[in-house]
């Protein structure tokens, strides 16, 4: 017994000539799935992204302090009222308000 009938009583032997009918239906499958899917996303709209408005009104309603502290913030420091020079307004504590409140709303239209 040789080291090639040995190995080929455990392994299919395959050839590169012969391609399966499966291969080749897949394949053609593979191509005109993409042409599908671009299709059907044309046609969906994209749904308007309500984030936006959502985080206004969390500025308006229950962060509204912070949005006033940092509002006025901005017009002393564009006026040239700094406290200390390179002064800047931090939004972080504004939009970190906003950003809890704004969060279990989005979520709740995700759904």
């Amino acid at each position: 017994m040789s080291l090639s009938s040995f190995f080929s009583s455990f392994l299919p032997t395959t050839h590169a000539e012969e391609a399966p009918e499966t291969a080749v239906s897949e394949s053609k499958r593979e191509e005109e799935e993409p042409v599908k899917e671009e299709e059907a996303a044309e046609e969906e709209e994209e749904p308007e992204d309500s984030m936006p408005a959502l985080r206004e009104a969390c500025q308006e309603t229950e962060c509204k302090k912070y949005t006033h502290h940092f509002l006025a913030c901005q017009e002393r420091v564009q006026a040239g009222e700094v406290q200390y020079k390179g002064e800047d307004c931090v939004e972080e504590i504004m939009m970190h308000c906003a950003d809890n409140c704004l969060a279990p709303k989005l979520f709740s239209k995700l759904r």
